[in-house]
């Protein structure tokens, strides 16, 4: 559950830049805001790879 809070907590981060991008056209945090996103992918990814690990080590 660890990894779920980090994700959580990664997204809560964002708001503030995604509001700043959309609403006020802030160049600079639509650039945070792909950092983020791609930083969110790597996470779900590492994730990702965990769970399959988890789940096919308990099928041996």
């Amino acid at each position: 559950m660890a990894r779920f809070d980090e994700i959580k907590n990664l997204v809560l981060s964002l708001e503030g830049d995604f509001e700043k991008f959309y609403e006020k056209g802030n160049q600079a945090a639509g650039t945070r805001v792909r950092k983020g996103m791609q930083d969110l992918k790597t996470l779900a990814q590492n994730i990702r790879a965990e769970v399959q690990d988890q789940k096919n080590a308990k099928e041996s």
